[in-house]
Parts: C-alpha cells; structure tokens; sequence
C-alpha cells in the first residue's frame, strides 16, 4: 500500500510539473499574463497552418475520355489547362490521371475500377455513356462524380433535377436546341423538301434531338430518312445511302460516333451538294457545313472550375447545380461552303436571325492544327 501512494504523489507532481511548463509557454518572451493575447495568437496560429496545410494539398482527379475526338479532346485538354491555372491561383496540385476507353464498355469499365483503386478524390465522365457507368461504380463509395458533355442529364437518369441534382453527380451539359438548327436549314434553303438523319441510335446524346427534329419536320410537312452508324465503316454506308436518297441536307446531333467519322464522309457529302448540319463546331473543322452549339473550350474550363469547387471549397456535387450554356453559335466551314456554291456573307446574313453569331472555320484535324 505504501509503494502505491508514492506513485500517486509522484503522479500528481508531475502533473503539476508539466501544468507550470505550460504556463510558462504561453507566457511569451515577455512573461505576458494578458488573457486576451493567447487566444488571438492561437488564431492567427491555426490559421496560418490552414493555410500552408492547403496550399501543399494534392487532388486526385481521374478523366476517362470516352472517344479520341476533336469534341471531347478540346473539353479535355481545357480542363487539364483551367485545373494547372487553378492549381498555381490557390497554391494546390491536381493530379490528374488521364484514359480514354474509345468506345469499349469493357475498357470503360477497367478504367473506372482502377481510379477507384487508386482511391481518387473525384472522377470526371467525358460524354454521357463515361458518366452513366462512373454513376453505376459510385452508388456505394460515393466518390464525387462530375461529368463533361452530357447532352441530357435529367433524361439519362445521371441526376433528378438540373437545379439540384441530388446525389454524388453534377457536371456540365452540351444541351442542344435543335429546333434552331432545323431554322438554319431552311434558312439556308427555303425548299428543301427532304432532310437526312444521320447518327448512332446507341448514342444517348442523339435519342432527344432526333425525336425534336422528326417533331419539327413532322409539323412543316417535310419529309425524312434515317440512316444510323456504330462504327466508321457503318457511317460511310449510311452517308452514301443519304446520297443515293438525293437527300437536300443532312441533321446529326452531337453525336460522338459521327464525329469520330465525319473526316472519312465530308468530301463525299460535300460533292454531293449535300450540307450537313451538327451539333458541335468541332464537325465544321472535321469537314461538316455547319456545326451549331456549344463552346467546347469553354465548357472544358466551367467543368474545371467545378471540380476545383468541390474539391477545394468543399461543395456538394448532389446541390451544385449542372451548368448549361448558350447554344446560339453557328460555325461555318468556308471552305466546304464554297464547296457547295453558298457566299459566305450572304449565308451568314441569312443564318444571323437564328443564332447569335456565325464564326468561320477550315477543315483540320484538331483545333490546335488551326494555330499552327
């Protein structure tokens, strides 16, 4: 008993050693007693370890690109580009993990499984079937999800509302009106009395507009045939049927498995005297008459500032809204337009009620062959 009761007191006083060093520490050089002072020195400590604790944080960020086109090349590339920006404006690093699965579920789905293992900090799906299977891979982690280029989130199921998408899902969309592209149409050719729909029926991004464009030409009496592709060989089939059909202009959507194509059916399309109407300007620098829609750069660098957003500020993905942007843009390929016998001021005067303004653009692979 006794030897017990000596290892209390000796407990006890060094417990009262140890409360006089800490005394003593807070004391500062100049022995302050001031009570007011420790408390803001502790503040402003605290925060001055936030801070540095912040700018030497590194994000994981995998991007699964779904195909290797102009489109979603751009929306990529721009993202890789904004992150950097804001990667050097608050003093973090992203560090992105790229892969493109071109096409194949099967691939899709490895990439998706080893950014998962990789324990990332958030995906980003570009293109509505990369989301779809990141939405599927997530149910039970929850990894935030934020896509690139879906044409219809609320429609694909990917969120419930565009306002509040509700879950571990938000991102950018590529909406596009097609009515608007019907207009330029017949704006460009008031009797045009045939109309070619060409586009993948597997692409979730082409069921909407495609249903929109029959409705439209259904009300103004115009007739139409319909010729869809999965791969490049089928989409040079199908565009030599719309020739065959002695179509007047030809509709696709923002369809990523024409676009894939579109270098291998423009000449073909052009010599015909055939205009073919898109939904992107990255099919007017693949050869397409008109691409309408979407800023592609753009869209790339709000897809950023997004992730940045939940990454850094600690937003939630299910009460970040989708972002949608103005689709009033009309590119047109000059020199497919000579092609086809139109002046381009006088087109651009034609189209200029239907679009908020029409930019030119010439054939090449990728945008960054037109800066070279």
């Amino acid at each position: 008993m006794r030897k017990t009761g000596k290892t209390v007191s000796a407990v006890l006083a060094l417990s009262l050693v140890l409360g006089l060093c800490g005394c003593s520490g807070n004391s500062g050089d100049g022995g302050s007693s001031d009570p007011t002072q420790a408390p803001q020195e502790t503040a402003s400590a605290a925060a001055e370890g936030e801070s540095t604790e912040s700018a030497g944080t590194v994000y994981k960020v995998g991007i699964c690109n779904y195909v290797d086109d102009a489109s979603l090349n751009q929306i990529v590339d721009n993202i890789q580009s904004r992150l950097d920006e804001i990667g050097q404006e608050k003093g973090v690093t992203f560090d992105v993990d790229l892969d493109n699965c071109n096409a194949d579920a099967n691939v899709m789905s490895q990439i998706i499984s080893n950014f998962i293992a990789d324990d990332v900090d958030l995906m980003v799906g570009v293109a509505t079937p990369v989301a779809m299977s990141m939405q599927t891979a997530t149910e039970d982690n929850q990894i935030p999800v934020v896509f690139a280029a879906v044409s219809d989130p609320v429609s694909a199921g990917l969120v419930e509302s565009l306002e509040k998408p509700g879950s571990n899902i938000t991102g950018t969309s590529d909406f596009l009106d097609t009515n608007a592209v019907m207009n330029l149409i017949f704006a460009a050719d008031p009797d045009a009395d045939k109309i070619g729909l060409l586009y993948d029926i597997g692409q979730d991004s082409s069921t909407t507009p495609i249903a929109a464009a029959k409705e439209y030409l259904d009300a103004k009496g115009i007739a139409y045939v319909e010729h869809t592709g999965t791969t490049v060989d089928e989409v040079m089939l199908a565009a030599e049927s719309m020739v065959a059909d002695g179509v007047d202009a030809i509709f696709t959507p923002s369809d990523n498995t024409i676009m894939t194509a579109e270098l291998s059916i423009y000449e073909e399309l052009a010599a015909a005297g055939i205009p073919h109407y898109t939904g992107a300007d990255s099919f007017a620098l693949n050869g397409a008459f008109l691409g309408y829609g979407v800023d592609y750069a753009n869209l790339g660098k709000e897809t950023a500032d997004m992730i940045a957003e939940i990454l850094t500020e600690g937003k939630s993905p299910a009460e970040t809204p989708v972002k949608t942007f103005d689709n009033g843009t009309a590119t047109v390929n000059t020199e497919i337009c000579e092609m086809l016998g139109f002046d381009f001021d006088q087109i651009s005067e034609a189209f200029a009620p239907y679009c908020t303004q029409v930019k030119s653009i010439v054939t090449a692979e990728e945008f960054d062959d037109l800066n070279e």
